[in-house]
């Protein structure tokens, strides 16, 4: 037998009878902590490949070595370009082709990344401006969990909303967590000052129970509750990352205040990010 035949595999969790191969052209990672907030909601940390380079925002391919077919699907790396290792925050679905069985994974445990990263939720798709906006509802906070720690953001804008709206209060801790986080990081906290603002609702209870981020903007109750002027586009720039519903509804919101859609060739005054998870 071939001493190297199995050199990628990986093996089970008795080291006995090797499993599926890696893939040839991924990163084969290994996880190195997984936290879940809410049934439906957890989040994971995972080594970074050398030499591996991504614009904070953007988005990759992750899958398992469960089958000789991997299933991938896009997940927004949550974690700055800066970080030593890689984030990620998930949905759990009982049924979905990966998140079925990447809920159940572990420390130790190997989980595959295809080798290039992308998207349009990055300061190059977006025009210069004063304010920053990020909309976002359950796991699309992801890309913005980057964006507001990179020190780029803030040093592009004078001022970083970010909102996340979800069902309940529950699903809203991995957004207050990670800005609690910042405010108490020494080196984060001081590039970040006073400029980043959190504005978490829930829609099933709290005290904003019912009203979802568009009706927010729309009623103005939003800017009321920030204390600043409604969206201009001359100062404000918007990136959205949430539902098919949501990101449909709140493009149009944008529109409708005069702002543009952009993109990484055509940057503009605001993007929306149509990669989903499953």
């Amino acid at each position: 037998m071939n001493a190297f035949a199995n050199e990628n595999a990986v093996t089970d969790a008795a080291g006995a009878a090797p499993a599926f191969p890696i893939p040839a052209g991924v990163f084969a990672e290994t996880v190195t902590d997984v936290q879940h907030y809410t049934d439906t909601l957890f989040r994971f940390r995972m080594t970074r490949p050398a030499g591996f380079r991504f614009r904070s925002g953007e988005f990759v391919m992750i899958g398992l070595p469960n089958a000789d077919k991997p299933v991938y699907r896009a997940y927004s790396i949550a974690s700055p370009s800066w970080d030593e290792e890689l984030e990620f925050f998930s949905i759990k679905v009982p049924n979905g082709p990966l998140t079925e069985h990447l809920q159940k994974i572990k420390v130790g445990d190997t989980v595959l990344m295809r080798k290039k990263s992308t998207g349009t939720l990055v300061h190059d798709a977006l025009l210069p401006g004063k304010r920053l906006y990020l909309f976002s509802t359950g796991t699309g906070i992801a890309p913005f969990a980057s964006i507001i720690r990179d020190p780029e953001t803030y040093d592009k804008f004078e001022t970083v909303i970010l909102t996340q709206t979800c069902r309940t209060t529950a699903e809203l801790a991995y957004g207050k967590e990670l800005v609690a986080a910042i405010r108490a990081d020494e080196l984060m906290s001081e590039f970040v000052g006073d400029k980043l603002h959190l504005h978490a609702t829930a829609t099933r209870d709290g005290e904003t129970r019912g009203e979802r981020i568009t009706t927010l903007i729309e009623s103005g109750r939003l800017f009321e509750d920030l204390g600043l002027p409604p969206l201009d586009p001359d100062t404000d720039r918007a990136m959205i990352c949430g539902s098919m519903e949501m990101l449909k509804d709140t493009a149009a919101l944008m529109e409708k205040f005069g702002l543009v859609e952009g993109s990484n060739a055509q940057p503009a005054t605001y993007v929306v990010e149509r990669a989903f998870v499953g």
